[in-house]
């Protein structure tokens, strides 16, 4: 039987890479979305998968989905929001925003996939932090935190759901060629790279091809994990 998956924020960016690698791979994937739905569409025509609209700060809405999904055998928690500015000017309403999708729409999104995972004593739980979540970032106080709650998150978890046969690991990218990187100036985008010992940014692809070996047999003994394809920018 085809294996099922679902990729919160999976229309664009580094969730759409994840969506078309892991059809590659063979899996059935539902791409979630909230206001990206003509690249939702595009996408599910493209790969043949499903889409579905769901708000993440509304725990009713996420529940709705799953319970139209169904089982899923791998959630993978990408939809995120990012934030630069003083933290002096942080606002309690964006502040709150941040953690709705960052964080709490994790925890919820993986409560609803586990009685199906803890009956089958199988399934992987693939979560998206940053290298910011690993060191923090000047001028992203909220998003960092945010994202270094996804790591505690996933490593606490790993530790109660490996007695159950449940995976959970995380990537952390650095720099990738997405349209957060967009925002940045030619000569941002220029420092990234003098600073990274590889010379680059990485593509969609590099986190991509590592969410589908995490999603694989081939990973079987790890869990609890953090990797970071960053090109040596944090090392």
């Amino acid at each position: 039987m085809q294996k099922r998956a679902l990729v919160t924020g999976g229309a664009r960016g580094i969730g759409a890479g994840i969506c078309r690698e892991l059809v590659r791979a063979g899996w059935d994937v539902t791409i979630h979305y909230h206001t990206s739905e003509k690249a939702a569409h595009a996408l599910a025509a493209e790969i043949g998968g499903v889409s579905i609209c769901a708000d993440l700060r509304d725990v009713e809405q996420i529940r709705a989905m799953f319970a139209s999904v169904g089982a899923v055998d791998l959630l993978v928690n990408n939809a995120g929001v990012a934030e630069y500015g003083l933290f002096a000017d942080l606002t309690d309403s964006r502040l709150r925003e941040i953690f709705a999708v960052n964080v709490e729409a994790m925890f919820h999104c993986t409560q609803c996939v586990l009685p199906h995972m803890l009956q089958t004593k199988q399934g992987v739980i693939l979560n998206i932090s940053s290298i910011w979540g690993m060191v923090g970032a000047s001028c992203e106080v909220a998003y960092s935190a945010s994202k270094a709650a996804v790591i505690g998150f996933t490593k606490a978890l790993a530790k109660e759901l490996g007695p159950s046969g449940i995976r959970v690991n995380c990537i952390a990218p650095g720099a990738v060629e997405t349209e957060m990187i967009s925002t940045l100036s030619p000569e941002d985008v220029e420092a990234i790279r003098g600073e990274t010992p590889l010379g680059m940014v990485g593509e969609v692809s590099d986190v991509a091809h590592l969410a589908v070996f995490l999603a694989s047999e081939q990973a079987r003994f790890m869990t609890g994990q953090v990797i970071s394809p960053n090109g040596g920018f944090v090392i």
